[in-house]
């Protein structure tokens, strides 16, 4: 490969890995980010609960009570600089038995000494006047202003575009197979030829603790918890308007009700550990523990308008803490491994403390031409009647409705594959602009956008995968 050679490498394009090339670059280095999938977001971050957790969990003290307390202050404004969906929604924990009040209060105090603004407890009664299909077995909530609702899709999205128009090269369908220290640093060995690179940055997720111990002594071990989930219908959007929690237990924070910023309910997680590093299918026992579990919290649930169910796997860390930074035997490797919850919440604050991390060890100066702004793709459905005639009249293609469900034309389909780091598959431009996310599951409209996939790329109908390679979607 043709002057593979950078200042920062990055492995990993999920959340954590498009934040950290955001934040660097702002600054004079070349940074390559290698993604082992034919696009950004296709691993943990793309399947999860899309919370941003208020920060009253964390230990304090620790680096995930410091970076969720800061990453949720961070996330409005960037949500304002790079376009993406974001909702302050507020979050409750819900108490139901005086006994585990202690506990209630004791995360109270948590969260007051994390820095965490407007907690309060408030008694059962209050809290089923701020949502009426609580539990009546409600006795107290612990209630977070600050909580949080994001789009992880359009979150990393918007970070690694961002991250592209000010110099950070992508490498899609590029997997690490080794990685060796030599006197200028590290020899990179892929599936797509070798890259050298003065400093690595491991954010490979559930297959990051391989990468660290290929270059420490001092091993690490992640272990993939699975979490399953049930999205319900859009008509189900509204039964609740927080987060709605129940009191931690020894696998985090139990199974959540939540609204998501796109109108759905999102109903899960569950956790359980394996070994598969990609096994994300459902179970029936799954699906049913979650269901059965949420109905403690929230009354009449319309379970019957669920549209998908899915599984995300979180990175656990033996140590249950992140790891960041240079570990002591490997110098210019900087790990941020073993994020999950509230990694997502963490991100905006961990992309900035590891990128300062790399910056002062390479000594980069900052840009002064940095672009700090990205515009994200037109929502004609959410234009006026007077704005969208305007913009059909000026491309006719945004007249012309590919899936009906979520109301998606042509145009944005168009706009999420021609645009920088555009999709180059159908769950691509799902994750771009919900094509194929409503009620019927793309079920309608999954030949039509295949048609205008081939079309704007040249990529022939029998090559057009679902996703990675391997899954195309047209056989024999």
């Amino acid at each position: 490969m043709e002057n593979a050679k950078s200042d920062v490498l990055i492995i990993g394009g999920g959340v954590i890995g498009c934040s950290i090339a955001r934040e660097l670059s702002k600054y004079q280095c070349r940074t390559i980010l290698l993604e082992k999938d034919e696009d950004v977001c296709s691993g943990t971050s793309k399947a999860n609960s899309a919370i941003v957790h208020a920060g009253y969990d964390a230990k304090t003290g620790s680096l995930k009570a410091k970076l969720n307390v800061q990453g949720n202050l961070m996330m409005e404004p960037l949500a304002k600089e790079l376009d993406f969906d974001f909702k302050r929604n507020a979050s409750m924990v819900l108490c139901f038995d005086k006994e585990d009040m202690p506990a209630l209060q004791a995360l109270y105090e948590r969260g007051v000494a994390n820095g965490v603004p407007g907690l309060k407890i408030i008694s059962g009664e209050e809290a089923r006047q701020m949502e009426p299909n609580l539990s009546d077995e409600v006795v107290s909530a612990l209630y977070a202003p600050t909580g949080g609702i994001v789009c992880p899709f359009g979150l990393t999205i918007a970070l690694a575009e961002n991250a592209f128009e000010n110099g950070v090269e992508f490498f899609f369908n590029t997997k690490v197979l080794e990685i060796v220290k030599n006197e200028n640093g590290y020899l990179v060995k892929t599936n797509r030829g070798d890259f050298e690179t003065t400093y690595i940055v491991n954010a490979a997720g559930v297959y990051a603790d391989e990468f660290h111990n290929m270059v420490s002594e001092k091993k690490i071990h992640i272990t993939p918890r699975r979490g399953d989930y049930c999205l319900l219908d859009k008509e189900a959007g509204n039964h609740v308007s927080a987060t709605i929690f129940q009191l931690p237990g020894k696998y985090g924070k139990g199974i959540l009700v939540t609204p998501t910023v796109h109108g759905n309910l999102l109903v899960g997680p569950t956790a359980i550990d394996q070994e598969d590093k990609d096994g994300t299918a459902t179970t029936a026992e799954g699906l049913a523990e979650a269901c059965e579990k949420a109905t403690k919290s929230v009354k009449n649930v319309p379970f019957r308008q669920v549209i998908t169910s899915f599984a995300g796997l979180r990175a656990h860390e033996d140590n249950n803490e992140f790891v960041l930074g240079e570990p002591e035997d490997a110098e210019g490797f900087f790990d941020a491994a073993g994020i999950e919850s509230p990694g997502l919440s963490c991100a905006p604050a961990m992309g900035l403390y590891l990128a300062e991390m790399v910056a002062e060890k390479g000594k980069f100066e900052k840009k002064a031409d940095f672009k700090a702004t990205r515009k994200g793709i037109v929502k004609a459905a959410e234009l006026s009647r007077e704005e969208r005639a305007a913009l059909i009249k000026e491309k006719p293609e945004y007249g012309t409705i590919i899936c009906r469900c979520e109301n998606i034309s042509e145009g944005e389909i168009v706009d999420a594959i021609t645009r920088p780091l555009g999709a180059r598959s159908l769950d691509g431009i799902k994750r771009r602009v919900r094509q194929g996310m409503g009620r019927c599951q793309a079920g309608f409209c999954t030949p039509r956008t295949m048609e205008i996939l081939s079309r704007e790329t040249g990529i022939p109908m029998e090559q057009i995968c679902k996703n990675s390679n391997g899954s195309e979607m047209i056989r024999g």
